[in-house]
This record gives C-alpha cells, structure tokens and sequence, in this order.
C-alpha cells in the first residue's frame, strides 16, 4: 500500500526524467481477465484527464474487458477524478453513493478510484478510512499497473491503494482507444511546475516532463494515416514544453514540426502567458493548418490579486501578449479563464477584471468561483469575502461573457467558414461541428458528412452556437 504525501508531491530536483517504452506489459494470462465481462469510466476535469481515460479503456479492452456506457450495467467502474475545484469532489462523492448501493446487489464490482482526487493526501486517507469497500484507489503516475491491480483485486479482494507522490517519469507505449475518429488528443508535456497559489496541479501531476520530439512526431505522424484530421497537443503549461529537455528545442519548434506533417488541423492547450514566446506567435501565424484559437488564461485582471496567484505576469504583460496575438492574426478567436473571489478580492481589484474584460472582448471565458484546495498556500490565506458577494460579483462577470460571446458571433454571419463534422447534432437531423476558430456550428446535412471538412455557410448567430448550411 502508498499513500500519497504533499510534502513529498511538492518536491522538485534536478533528477533525469526517465523514459520507458516498456513499462506497460501485460502477459497472455491476463488478456482474458475480462472475457465476459464489462467496464465503464465515468471522467471528470480537463482534457489530460479525458486522454488519460482512453488510455484506461485501451488498457481495459486488451484485458478482453467491453466497454459499457451505463456504469450500472458494468463489471468494473473507474472513477478518473479532477482535483481542481470543491464540486468535481463532491460529484465523485455523490457517485460513490450510488456504486455503494449497486454493489449491495452485486458484490462482484470492481471500483478503481483513479485521477487527481486520488493523489491528494486527504482523499486516500478518506477512502482508507470510510471507503474500505473501493477496491483499487490509484494515481497518475502508474496508469501502466492497471492490469496487475485490477488482477490482485480479484484474487485478494481487499482494498489497494498506489498512489505515489513523485516527480514522474514518462511511461511510452500506452495502447489507447481514442473517443473519436476525426480528432485526437496528444500528449506533449506532463506535471507543472508553476505552483499558482491556489492550483493542486503541480501537487497531484508532478513536475514538469517533456516528451520527447521524435515520440510526439511519430504519434501524429501514425494519426494522420489513420485518417485524423485535427490533433490538439495536451499538457498543463504547452509553452514551456522543451525547457526540461536536454536539446534546445521549444514549443515553437514542435508546433512547426508537427505543422509539417500535414495533419489538416493542429490545436494546443493550456497556454501560460509568461511563457508564450513571440516564436509562437510566429509559427502560429504561419502555418495555416495551426488553427487560429488560443486559449490564454487570464485569472485575475489585478496586479495585487495575480501577485497572490503566483501567476508573474501582470495586467500590462497580459494586455502586450494579447494584443501581439490580434496583430498577428486579427481573425484568431481568443478564450480564457477568469476566477472571482479570491482571497481577500477587493471590489478595486475585481472592477480590474471587468475593464480589462470590457478592453479585450474576449470570444468566451470559463468563469469559476475560487475553490480552495487543502494544501496549497491559497487555502490558508484569509478571506473576508462573503459567499453572496463572490456570486454577485460572478453574475457581473458572466454578463459581459455573455455580452461579448454574441458580439464575436455575429462576425460570422454570412461568412463561409470550414468545418470539422464530428457528429449528429443534438438537433434533429441535423450535424454539429467546429469551426477553425472553435465556434460551434449546427449544420443542416445528412450523416455522411461526418469526419469531414466542408465549406459552411453561417445563416443564424446565437450567443453559443452558430447555424450553419452547407456551400
């Protein structure tokens, strides 16, 4: 049994990241594990968190396992959980209700607690303590040991825990059963080593871990034959990807690489502005198969409150970075992440936020009521910020969302824009797709069309969404 310990997640060294292509083993006995047998995963959180399923139901389906939408019709439920905000903790706490009572009537489930929840120090001590009955509680860090964790349950039938509070390595060759056929997430980066004042990430991921180029080339390379169309490159800060690696080759130089492969589409997030280099901005404007979409989180538009963040940008930095972007590419659609009512926030501080909001007319923002996370330094800094006032002031917030969101729509209408048809609508017979700048569009079209790129016409602009009819 490990439990893991934040003492030892927040440490960073100088140690070499390791590489291993043959972590992951399983022998012929265990590829009928699951003959017969049935799984689901239930993922919560981001997109690291989403790829990181796959790579569960790759794993489970070589076990001879078959995938199983209704967890209460499966065999073995896993649970792949976000650490990142209080209401991931407490849909993952509800869930666990309502496995307990299935089991009740079949004590045969298998339930695998997995993901981020599972690296914090405080949860694994809970589900030791009041969660004997989950079988498997496991990390990040060893995906790769699934198959032998999901055999010792069989066999021993008490409760395992493996979570491990390291740096990381990077585990290679993870078979993997993509989501979708048109699009695929890449992996290029692991861990962070930021440390922004209120995030658990660098504490349940690690410290920041490269992949190599050769292994990030190859895998898209392999995509596009298979007939992928879009990749979008994954990892907690994309634009430092490179600066642990031996070789002197950043972020830039690996989205020219992976431009130059041809694939139709390429995407990446998450950006951390202090890290966006006027290289980026290069190549992204260069290259017409890197989709003119940045996500740039802004967090906080006061200088006071990013200092408490850790964030080491500023207002003015920010502003510079975004308008370099627009100058570039003045078509490029803009997103980012805002929270509200940090500790101590002050109405000065937040009316920060809104001017700059009012200034940058963002295309959309994912707006968040700060969550305090038990073990970063945020969450022993005082607040006098009552509840009802961090609401009010996020309803402000969403208002200009809301506002600017329409504003950045309307630019479409009656354009011609290319689509990506990923699949039915859920409006009847229609289609449902995106387009280059990630706006989501409705199409009046039968289901041939989907997993391809088409010329669209926008004919109707909501706040959300477009509609769309084909050219």
């Amino acid at each position: 049994m490990n439990l893991p310990n934040i003492n030892e997640a927040r440490k960073r060294t100088k140690e070499k990241v390791n590489v291993y292509y043959d972590k992951y083993k399983i022998n012929d006995k265990l590829k009928s594990l699951g003959k017969n047998k049935k799984y689901t995963i239930l993922t919560y959180g981001c997109q690291m968190n989403v790829h990181d399923s796959e790579n569960m139901s790759g794993i489970m389906e070589e076990l001879g396992y078959t995938k199983e939408d209704n967890f209460e019709k499966a065999d073995v439920i896993i649970l792949n959980t976000c650490a990142i905000r209080e209401n991931a903790h407490n849909k993952v706490t509800g869930i666990l209700g309502r496995i307990k009572k299935l089991r009740e009537d079949n004590p045969n489930i298998i339930t695998v607690f997995a993901g981020c929840m599972a690296q914090e120090e405080g949860i694994a001590n809970m589900l030791k303590s009041k969660y004997k009955w989950v079988d498997i509680v496991m990390g990040t860090h060893n995906l790769y040991s699934l198959p032998s964790l999901l055999e010792n349950a069989y066999k021993d039938k008490k409760q395992n825990i493996e979570v491990y509070s390291i740096e990381g390595d990077i585990i290679e060759c993870l078979p993997v059963k993509r989501d979708s056929k048109y699009k695929a997430w890449v992996n290029i980066q692991y861990g962070c080593d930021k440390f922004c004042s209120y995030c658990i990430v660098p504490y349940t991921r690690g410290k920041q871990r490269s992949r190599l180029p050769k292994d990030i080339i190859e895998e898209v390379k392999k995509l596009k034959e298979e007939g992928y169309l879009e990749v979008t490159l994954l990892g907690q800060n994309v634009n430092a990807y490179g600066k642990d690696l031996e070789e002197n080759y950043t972020m830039a130089n690996l989205l020219e690489d992976v431009a130059l492969t041809g694939i139709d589409r390429v995407r990446f997030v998450t950006s951390h502005p202090w890290d966006f280099s006027d290289d980026m901005v290069n190549v992204i404007a260069k290259y017409d198969n890197i989709m003119p979409y940045i996500h740039l989180p802004l967090q906080s538009g006061s200088d006071r409150i990013l200092k408490k963040m850790n964030r080491r940008y500023t207002n003015s930095e920010y502003r510079e970075l975004f308008n370099k972007l627009r100058k570039a590419m003045p078509e490029c659609a803009i997103t980012t992440d805002i929270i509200v009512g940090f500790p101590n926030e002050t109405k000065e501080d937040f009316e920060e936020t809104l001017k700059i909001y009012n200034d940058l007319k963002y295309d959309l923002a994912y707006t968040f009521i700060y969550s305090k996370r038990e073990g970063t330094p945020a969450s022993i800094m005082e607040d006098s910020i009552s509840l009802e006032e961090k609401e009010e002031r996020l309803q402000r917030l969403n208002e200009l969302v809301n506002k600017y969101a329409r504003e950045a729509n309307e630019k479409y209408l009656g354009k011609v824009v290319k689509v990506l048809i990923e699949g039915p609508s859920d409006k009847n017979n229609k289609v449902m797709g995106y387009t280059e700048t990630m706006k989501l569009v409705n199409i009046s079209a039968d289901e041939s069309y989907i997993g391809k790129i088409v010329d669209v016409k926008i004919t109707e602009v909501k706040t959300w969404s477009l509609e769309g009819e084909l050219v």
